[in-house]
């Protein structure tokens, strides 16, 4: 697994490196490299950081990549990349593996469905059920009498990760759900879809680049927003990650300092649907 994790790593870095190397400016950071990867979660945060991180230390190379949160982790790891960002906790076997955890951001999991759909709310037992295959109609949560169509995550994704542990409580997924790679395609499913289901960060259930639109359920009577989020009353919460092998030194603790700086939490984290590292309230 993690021989085709650093192959892939290394081919879609390859591919951002002829894009960017060739604009890299001068001064004291032009002929420094730093490695993102990781999380699809964390990919808008790493990326808008990484282009204003370029602009303000002449043409820094910082190469950013989002292949999944265990990529990452896999990654940093093996030493092909200088952070691994992650939309989950370290597992147990991780825990031996020497990385350093930076808290960059909390986010809300959001489960959401189609406007069309009449449910507004679920409970955490409901909610598990669904995703376990054992309620398999709407008219079973009070919604219209049509089969429920599962969309989750691939396994190396830190969203399902974080919603195994949170929502399932070692209760197995159905195995027959669509599993789907990235965010995007989750929310892009639900959207077209009245009788689907998914899960994806709080950040990303506006729409964006699409006038598609899906709603988010209120889960045990709480809605997921900001507020409920950072304050620990909406019940699927996480904590989004850098890891660095080590304690991060150089160019990496640079980059970490200035993702951490008001110039990204106080706008980047903020304006992407994410709540800044320094609301500790809502960290899991």
């Amino acid at each position: 697994m993690i021989r085709r994790t650093v192959a892939l790593l290394a081919a879609a870095l390859l591919l951002v490196g002829g894009l960017t190397g060739c604009n890299a400016g001068s001064g004291r950071a032009a002929n420094k490299q730093l490695i993102v990867a990781g999380s699809t979660t964390l990919l808008p945060i790493a990326e808008i950081s990484a282009e204003q991180y370029r602009t303000r230390n002449g043409g820094a190379k910082v190469l950013v990549s989002g292949l999944g949160s265990s990529a990452g982790i896999e990654a940093v790891a093996a030493g092909t990349a200088d952070i691994g960002t992650s939309s989950r906790d370290l597992k147990e076997e991780e825990a031996g593996l020497g990385l350093v955890d930076t808290p960059v951001a909390y986010d809300g999991i959001a489960v959401i469905v189609n406007p069309a759909n009449p449910v507004d709310g679920l409970t955490s037992e409901q909610l598990r059920a669904i995703f376990a295959g054992q309620i398999t109609d709407w008219s079973q949560v009070g919604g219209p009498s049509k089969r429920i169509q599962l969309v989750n995550r691939d396994e190396a994704s830190g969203t399902r990760e974080a919603f195994r542990k949170i929502v399932m409580d070692e209760t197995p997924f159905e195995k027959h759900a669509a599993v789907l790679p990235g965010t995007g395609q989750v929310r892009d499913v639900v959207s077209r879809s009245e009788s689907a289901i998914g899960y994806i960060s709080l950040g990303f259930v506006e729409p964006r680049f699409t006038s598609r639109r899906v709603k988010s359920l209120a889960i045990d009577g709480v809605t997921p927003s900001d507020k409920t989020v950072s304050s620990g009353d909406y019940p699927i919460s996480r904590t989004l990650h850098f890891f660095t092998k080590g304690q991060p030194k150089g160019l990496t603790a640079d980059f970490t300092e200035f993702v951490l700086s008001p110039a990204i939490q106080d706008r980047v984290v903020v304006d992407a649907g994410f709540i800044p590292a320094s609301r500790q309230a809502g960290a899991r």
